[in-house]
């Protein structure tokens, strides 16, 4: 039988456990309210730019002789070298929410490998960037603490890299992967091909319906000015949609342990009042056996 003392200190051990786990529940629970309002916002303003460049491009490729000539809406047949930008958490504690992330990365890597295409792997978030560099997978960069407090500057700064090496000519495509915030229980994965921007979306627009107030002769360089704000919030909205998917991911797996942890202890109090009475009774026993001894 075990001992009283080694149960009593699993039961208070787990039950500081216990608190420990209602505590992030709930701090992760505040944050995730303000990510998702915060993403909430992001996603309309992501959507009005989607529109501002179809608009224009749509006028340039129904307009313009040959379509559109810039680098970033041409589909590159057999591209040699690709970016791929992975975003997880800078810590952990948050269920499968960087694995499923990091088994997108390495598909990916996989398939373009398969076809003889090299790959620049760039990291944001502690937890992707440590895997990678355990398994002596080689990074072309990373950040850390990024992911977890998104910067509208540090983003930038970090994505401007590929947006300047597609524009070159360097890398002939950019993905983002990254697990997004779908709702309190579930997130969604994510693996964005952001350059070349796809252009089947895009339809031929009348300029008289235009909400745009821009001269023929100035679309193309408006166009390639916005491509690059476009990536560059792709980037800053994928932050804060991890970000918001992460707080979720936690929230969830702290009040799987929360649960597992008041069982645990239901089930040690059990043991310990078996283990209790099993002492009494043997107590008992030997003093009817002392004084039956005696007589």
């Amino acid at each position: 039988m075990a001992n009283l003392k080694d149960i009593q200190r699993q039961i208070k051990s787990v039950s500081n456990t216990q608190k420990t786990t209602r505590a992030m529940k709930l701090v992760s629970t505040a944050k995730l309210r303000r990510a998702e309002e915060l993403a909430k916002r992001s996603r309309l303003y992501a959507a009005k730019m989607n529109q501002v460049i179809a608009e224009i491009a749509g006028r340039i490729k129904c307009n313009k002789v040959g379509g559109i000539d810039n680098r970033c809406f041409i589909e590159i047949e057999s591209p040699k070298m690709v970016d791929i930008v992975f975003v997880t958490a800078d810590k952990g504690l948050c269920g499968g929410f960087n694995i499923q992330t990091i088994k997108a990365v390495k598909k990916l890597i996989k398939e373009y490998k398969d076809k003889n295409v090299k790959v620049r792997l760039r990291g944001i978030g502690k937890k992707g960037v440590e895997f990678f560099k355990y398994n002596e997978v080689e990074l072309f960069d990373a950040v850390t603490n990024l992911s977890s407090k998104p910067d509208k500057e540090r983003a930038d700064e970090f994505i401007m890299t590929s947006i300047e090496d597609y524009k070159d000519g360097k890398i002939d495509g950019l993905h983002i992967i990254y697990n997004g915030y779908k709702n309190m229980i579930t997130q969604e994965l994510h693996v964005n091909s952001v350059l070349p921007v796809d252009t089947t979306q895009f339809e031929c627009s009348d300029v008289q319906d235009s909400i745009l107030e821009i001269e023929a002769q100035d679309e193309e360089h408006m166009l390639d000015s916005l491509v690059s704000r476009y990536v560059e919030y792709a980037m800053y909205y994928a932050l804060i949609d991890s970000v918001a998917a992460e707080h979720s991911a936690r929230m969830q797996a702290m009040d799987t342990a929360t649960n597992n942890a008041k069982d645990m202890v239901k089930s040690l109090n059990v043991k310990f009042n078996k283990a209790r009475q099993a002492a009494i009774t043997t107590e008992l026993i030997e003093i009817i056996s002392g004084v039956e001894s005696m007589k």
